[in-house]
């Protein structure tokens, strides 16, 4: 039985597009893009310019303001630890969300060890937070505000447009991590005031390992220091060899990429079916504005991880990608009040542009099958239809 991959907010297929721009740089074409003294190198170099142009076309903003890395955990810690280094003489206070991804909210956990202060908005049953409390929650010592553009587990998307103005309003830095909405969203910087934006190419086919940062170029420059210190590349942001291949595959991706709505009716297909087949089913921010991709859904009374192990063909995940493996509830549905139980219970499907109809009716029917099979043997699920639990 062949694999149907529906993992996709965890990594996606590369590009076959992609691998074939990366390929030379790779073999033949293998300079340093720092050694422009001879033809190799000096090749290897204008294709970095040219990725570079790519991703700030799709961005619509100048190739001067975009940085290449390793991807968004390592733009989190940068722009966070930055961000404090160089503006503590305004303040040590940043906004963040309880929702956001753990490579936020592990950082700010290590910058409160600092000395930092940081408040965590809360959000609602959807996972949605409430601007007003943005507003308020600004302070003349906030030093940035951090928000995603999408959650890597829900799917929601935020109002950043909303969030952009806000900051812009009470003159605070935005930082918003689009790993999750950038290929599946168009976004115009020009159009949306926010100040530093982070994606990784591996969320849109491209290859792991390589993202890039944005940071605005504004009349009094945002100041954030390098986080890797030991070279001149990147104008001295970020030390360390370029890797060309790599970020080759970067610019292929965002300027290929194109956003695949018709996978909502298959999600929504999806959806539809395993409510009316399936009883106590909770399907996460249902009401919000979610990527038209992602769904992540409850089967009360059981645990993920049997509903996993029972499709071994089907590449399914129990949330963010980066906490697999953690004992604990996923801290998203926590933060939206769901119970632990219920987060236990919770499975994430995420679709691209690799995925067909054939296949989400055929993984549909599975997921159907694999719960049925699990609760007709759980002493758990006959305790709630004889109404002894809820």
């Amino acid at each position: 039985m062949p694999d149907i991959y529906l993992d996709n907010n965890a990594t996606t297929k590369i590009d076959d597009k992609v691998l074939e721009a990366m390929l030379p740089y790779l073999q033949e074409l293998y300079g340093n893009p720092a050694s422009v003294q001879y033809r190799l190198g000096r090749i290897a170099s204008e294709a970095v310019e040219q990725a570079r142009e790519q991703v700030a076309n799709s961005l619509q903003v100048s190739a001067k303001e975009i940085f290449f890395n390793t991807g968004a955990t390592e733009s989190i810690n940068t722009v966070l630890r930055g961000t404090v280094e160089t503006y503590s003489r305004k303040g040590k206070h940043i906004i963040t969300a309880k929702t956001e991804h753990t490579a936020v909210l592990q950082t700010c956990e290590y910058l409160t060890k600092k000395g930092v202060e940081v408040t965590y908005l809360s959000v609602n049953k959807d996972g949605e937070i409430d601007l007003n409390e943005l507003k308020d929650t600004i302070r003349q010592d906030t030093i940035l505000v951090c928000l995603m553009a999408a959650n890597n587990e829900t799917g929601l998307i935020h109002p950043i447009e909303k969030i952009a103005s806000i900051c812009q309003e009470k003159d605070t830095l935005y930082f918003c991590d689009a790993t999750q909405l950038i290929g599946k969203q168009d976004i115009n910087l020009q159009d949306i005031p926010i100040d530093i934006l982070t994606f990784s190419a591996h969320k849109l086919h491209g290859p792991k390992g390589i993202g890039a940062l944005y940071i605005r170029r504004k009349r009094k420059p945002i100041q954030i220091p390098s986080l890797i210190s030991g070279g001149s590349q990147e104008k001295g942001f970020r030390a360390g060899t370029l890797n060309t291949p790599n970020i080759v595959g970067c610019g292929k991706a965002i300027e290929i990429v194109r956003p695949q709505k018709q996978l909502r009716e298959l999600r929504d297909n999806m959806e539809k079916r395993i409510i009316e087949t399936v009883p106590q089913v909770i399907i996460h921010a249902q009401n919000g504005n979610r990527l038209y991709n992602t769904s992540y859904i409850s089967f009360r009374h059981l645990k993920s991880a049997e509903i996993m192990t029972s499709l071994p063909h089907i590449a399914l995940s129990s949330g963010s990608a980066c906490s697999a493996g953690l004992l604990d509830p996923s801290h998203v549905l926590k933060a939206m009040g769901l119970s632990d139980e219920d987060s236990y219970a919770s499975i994430r499907i995420s679709l691209s542009k690799y995925n067909d109809k054939s296949q989400i009716d055929m993984a549909t029917s599975q997921i159907i099958d694999a719960v049925t099979v699990l609760r007709n043997n759980s002493p758990i699920w006959q305790l709630f239809l004889d109404g002894l639990i809820d």
